[in-house]
């Protein structure tokens, strides 16, 4: 069976500050707001570097992502991309074309 390997956060400090920030993105209460956003700045959830370069995950967080090794933005990423996929079903019918392959 599978087992992903466990990485070790080179930066706590940076790679701390970023989690933050998807987790309040994320978080029940905001995440409409997020997908209204990338909506409005028409982007696709799964853009991750696109929707980090216009500042939808907060205003500092792409300055604290680019001081990150190679490892731990891997690791960011990994978290955003889970973080898309766990949204609640309804929002994510709601916005379909987000989250969309085309």
């Amino acid at each position: 069976m599978f087992q992903q390997a466990v990485l070790a956060v080179q930066d706590e400090k940076d790679f701390a500050e970023v989690n933050k920030a998807l987790e309040n993105v994320f978080a029940p209460q905001q995440v409409e707001r997020f997908l209204r956003s990338v909506q409005r700045n028409k982007l696709r959830v799964r853009e991750f570097e696109k929707v980090l370069a216009a500042g939808l995950l907060g205003a500092g967080t792409r300055g604290v992502y680019e001081l990150l090794g190679n490892s731990d933005r891997g690791q960011i990423r990994e978290r955003y991309l889970r973080s898309t996929e766990k949204v609640d079903p309804a929002l994510r019918r709601k916005y379909l074309k987000l989250y969309a392959y085309y």
